[in-house]
C-alpha cells in the first residue's frame, strides 16, 4: 500500500488535486476540472484528470460515493496519517515504547 501511496503522491498534478479536495471535499469531476484549469491554468482533459483521480483513489487518498447521477470525490487522509505514525509515531526517546528488532 505504501508503494501506491507514493507513486500517487508524485505526481505534482495529483497533488494538486489533493489540495484542492483539502480546500473542498466532496467535488465532482466536473468541479475538480474546472478548478484546476480556472485556478491553477492546467490545460488538463477530463479523461487525465479522471486517471489521476483513479490513481489517487487506488492508493486509498481519494473515496468515491455516487447520488444518483453525480460522483463525488472526498480526500481520505488516513493513509497519510499511517506512513507518518510509521516513522514520526514513536518518540525514540520514550523508554516505555517497544521495541522493534530491524532485519
Amino acid at each position: 500500500m505504501a508503494d501506491d501511496l507514493f507513486k500517487a503522491l508524485a505526481d505534482p498534478t495529483r497533488r494538486t488535486i489533493l489540495d484542492e479536495l483539502t480546500e473542498k471535499s466532496g467535488q465532482t469531476l466536473f468541479e475538480i476540472c474546472s478548478r484546476l484549469s480556472m485556478k491553477h491554468r492546467l490545460g488538463i482533459s477530463r479523461q487525465a484528470v479522471s486517471q489521476h483521480l483513479a490513481v489517487l483513489e487506488a492508493a486509498g487518498l481519494v473515496e468515491t460515493r455516487r447520488e444518483g447521477r453525480y460522483k463525488f470525490h472526498d480526500l481520505n487522509t488516513a493513509p497519510l496519517r499511517q506512513i507518518a505514525e510509521r516513522w514520526l509515531g514513536r518518540d525514540p526517546r520514550d523508554a516505555s515504547a517497544p521495541e522493534e528488532s530491524s532485519p
